[in-house]
Parts: C-alpha cells; sequence; structure tokens
C-alpha cells in the first residue's frame, strides 16, 4: 500500500518538477529568469550547508578547528555577498540585477561545494586537510 501511494505521488510530482525545468529553460521574462536564477542558487546553498553540516559533525571533538570553520564560513558569506555586489554594480537599479546575483551567487556557493566536497575526502594522514577522515 505504502509503495503504491508513493508511486502515485512520484507520477504526480514528475511532471511538475519536469514543467519548473523547461520553465526556466524557456524563460522569455525577466521575472522568470530572476526566480530560476534564485532557485538555482537556493539549490546550491542547500547543498553547501548539509555538507558544511557533515563538516562541523567531524569536528566535533575539535574545538579550536570547529571555530575556525564557522569564522571562515562566516567570511565567505560576507566575501560571496561583497562580491556579488561589486559584480552586478553594473546592473544596480535595473531588472536584470535580481538575475545577475543569483547567478553570481550560484557559481560562487558552487565553488564552496567543491571546496567542502574535497574536505570530505581528504585522505588520512593529509596534513593540508582541515577535517578528518569518517569513521
Amino acid at each position: 500500500m505504502k509503495s503504491a501511494i508513493l508511486t502515485a505521488a512520484m507520477v504526480l510530482v514528475m511532471p511538475a518538477f519536469a514543467f519548473a525545468k523547461d520553465k526556466c529553460a524557456d524563460a522569455q521574462d525577466q521575472a522568470t529568469m530572476n526566480q530560476c536564477a534564485d532557485g538555482s542558487f537556493r539549490e546550491s546553498d542547500k547543498k553547501l550547508n548539509s555538507l558544511y553540516k557533515q563538516i562541523e559533525a567531524r569536528l566535533k571533538d575539535d574545538a579550536d578547528t570547529r571555530k575556525l570553520l564557522i569564522k571562515a564560513q562566516q567570511d565567505w558569506v560576507k566575501f560571496r555577498d561583497a562580491e556579488c555586489d561589486f559584480q552586478t554594480a553594473g546592473a544596480a537599479g535595473g531588472s536584470a540585477r535580481p538575475m545577475l546575483v543569483g547567478q553570481c551567487m550560484n557559481t560562487l556557493t558552487q565553488s564552496r561545494v567543491k571546496d567542502f566536497e574535497n574536505y570530505l575526502n581528504c585522505q588520512e594522514g593529509d596534513l593540508s586537510c582541515p577535517v578528518p577522515p569518517a569513521n
């Protein structure tokens, strides 16, 4: 019974998901492009937050390094926001600026995601890696 309900739910959700992707691929108006850029950033940010929590969990026994992670992430967020403000300064006040900000934030966040993935996949004994391997 549960699998039948789950299957039915997936069938209903898949067209909506496909429509959302098509909506972004075929966006013709600025409002939709702005929404799509923001949506992409939010997906990347969600992944980044998940990886951050994994790193934080691995550092639970190392308070000093955990504090460094927190400080580094706070500073990175400030950098990301300031960099995107700078990159999009030419579009200030324009309708395309939210899209450009979303794209910038997504690009920088994807880069940070790669950094976090690398931290989570360090080889044991790698002294240049601040995150211990998983148990």
